[in-house]
């Protein structure tokens, strides 16, 4: 019968997205591969795929709708023979109650997830989110009537080979849920809600407390402005950052570092790779150096997981990139096993990625460390918020020509650059932060040894 295709979790972080695009009409047949749209999340513009073969028999979302929920329909697909009546059907049993259903689902779903993993000999790091499987079409009962279940409900019922048919529901206007199919394998009918009040829809979590827009331009009546609505990326950065400000226990260390050396040795290897189109940036020698120092102080390559520290092996190191309207942090994984040359053309590769929305999520989730560079912008010195769960950020200063007192005693003027580097008590020390950062000015003021 008609299935709804859902918004996809295209992210395991994507909680909602914007229909970009639709890249089919309704009346169209579609094959399972077939992309079927384009999807914005809040860091890049993906394509959608469909599951099941069939004909697109209405679109329920409009292209260029923000703020779509994952796991709420977009479209129905109508099997082989079916007509648009199917399409009613399709739909939600109880429009009134669309979202007390969506947040039920959301609710079974989040419980699913956080269930105790079975038990294994392995310590290593849990693997990424499974992909989320679609649920098996709704069920009919005897009579030719749909039988209303939650899609985890019904996920579970073909797992476990129960009728749907025969249970009865205690959700929202008698709708199969989780629990009730639980209940049935266990031998045990869940007990019907009887006379059960009307479900609403579940209050929005309290935001943290701020002014509000109508207030602001209550302040600026009168005056010229230009409200600008916040988009995927813009509401992530804010509600990541502050919660890294709100949440992490900062602390800061400060040191500068001498870079002629780097200079000389960086002109001198760039005229050597001149004829292989390679020419490599401080930037470079900085997330080579900071990798070195990860695999030198290991035991501040490491990340804050709620309840434990996952400390790294392999130097994964996000480097900060300005795109219009916010930015990414793509990551340059085992970067201390990579040469200068392989993580420029990495790097140059993933920034121009970037600044078009094409990185995919793997290239811009995990890492132990951050690198953030506004030296190039003229800024001499900053402090960069921590991006969790990251220990660490860089923050990269301009090198600036000053005086400075030489080993001998005499005055000399040096390219100087300042950095800061941000640490997460919770995972860091200072002392150990310190080591950290001691390494990488090594690194730094003696660059030969980064290619030993």
């Amino acid at each position: 019968m008609a299935t709804q295709i859902l918004m996809p979790a295209l992210s395991p972080t994507m909680e909602e997205g914007t229909l970009a695009k639709w890249l089919v009409k309704e009346g169209d047949e579609v094959s399972s591969g077939d992309i079927i749209a384009e999807i914005e999340t809040d860091k890049a513009t993906m394509e959608f795929e469909a599951v099941d073969e069939g004909v697109i028999g209405k679109i329920l979302v409009s292209e260029g709708t923000s703020g779509v929920k994952v796991n709420d329909p977009i479209a129905v697909l109508l099997e082989e023979g079916e007509d648009a009546s199917a399409v009613d059907e399709a739909e939600s049993p109880v429009p009134g109650e669309a979202q007390a259903e969506a947040a039920e689902d959301a609710k079974e779903t989040k419980d699913a997830d956080n269930a105790p993993a079975e038990k294994s000999g392995s310590k290593s790091a849990p693997s990424a989110a499974p992909k989320t499987e679609k649920a098996p079409a709704a069920p009919q009962d005897a009579d030719g009537k749909r039988v209303f279940a939650s899609p985890l409900a019904r996920r579970i019922a073909a797992d476990k080979g129960v009728d749907l048919a025969a249970l009865k529901g205690s959700g929202p206007k008698g709708r199969i849920v989780k629990a009730d199919v639980e209940a049935a394998e266990g031998g045990k009918a869940a007990p019907a809600k009887a006379d059960a009040p009307k479900a609403e829809a579940a209050a929005p979590a309290p935001a943290a407390a701020s002014v509000s827009s109508s207030t602001i331009a209550k302040m600026y009546e009168g005056r010229e402005y230009e409200e600008i609505e916040l988009n995927g990326m813009r509401k992530t950065i804010a509600a990541r950052l502050t919660e890294a400000k709100q949440t992490i226990p900062h602390f800061y260390l400060r040191r500068s570092v001498k870079l002629d050396a780097l200079m000389k040795f960086r002109s001198q290897l760039n005229k050597q790779l001149e004829g292989r189109g390679v020419k490599l940036s401080v930037n470079d020698f900085i997330i080579k150096a900071c990798a070195l120092a990860l695999q030198s102080v290991p035991d501040a390559n490491a990340v804050w997981a709620g309840d434990k520290v996952f400390k790294l092996k392999p130097s994964d190191v996000a480097v900060a990139v300005a795109i219009e309207g916010g930015l990414f942090t793509p990551v340059l994984k085992d970067a201390e096993m990579k040469s200068l040359s392989t993580l420029s053309a990495e790097m140059k590769d993933l920034a121009t990625r970037a600044r078009d929305r094409k990185l995919a999520p793997h290239e811009y989730q995990g890492g132990s460390f951050a690198i953030s560079n506004l030296g190039m912008f003229g800024i001499e010195n900053f402090d960069a918020v921590i991006n969790p769960p990251h220990g660490a950020i860089l923050a990269v200063g301009a090198g600036i020509k000053q005086p400075v007192v030489n080993a001998e005693g005499e005055i000399e003027v040096a390219t100087v650059m300042s950095m800061t580097l941000s640490v997460d008590h919770r995972v860091i020390d200072g002392a150990l932060g310190a080591e950290l950062m001691k390494a990488i000015c090594e690194n730094l003021e003696n660059p030969m040894l980064m290619l030993a």
